[in-house]
């Protein structure tokens, strides 16, 4: 199976930045839509926005619509997540994957984001 490469993740504070980096070493990637997944201690792991393979069309979850911005690089097999006005709540393991889900690719190690209050 294929596995997504997550980056960018650290300890923020409330109000603060963050750019995520998904790297995805496949032909195919180029041709999938993508998304954005968080996972929180005790909760299930949510899509928080997704891009289609030309990057014409974007959707968010209500809870990071207008902070959170996803995009991607096509030639770099890379997507990526810029995130804004970050709060605690938004603290979760953050991974990337093929949405709808592939055959072929597994999860990531994914990356830590923390915000403190």
């Amino acid at each position: 199976q294929v596995q997504p490469v997550e980056s960018g993740g650290g300890l923020v504070q409330a109000g603060g930045s963050l750019t995520l980096s998904c790297a995805a070493p496949r032909r195919t990637f180029s041709s999938l839509s993508m998304g954005w997944f968080r996972q929180a201690p005790g909760k299930e792991r949510e899509l928080v926005a997704a891009i289609t393979w030309s990057g014409g069309s974007t959707t968010y979850a209500d809870s990071v619509k207008g902070r959170f911005t996803i995009s991607r690089d096509n030639a770099k097999n890379t997507v990526y997540l810029q995130m804004h006005s970050l709060r605690p709540e938004d603290t979760a393991v953050y991974y990337c994957n093929p949405e709808p889900r592939q055959p072929g690719f597994g999860w990531g190690q994914g990356t830590q984001v923390t915000v403190s209050s």
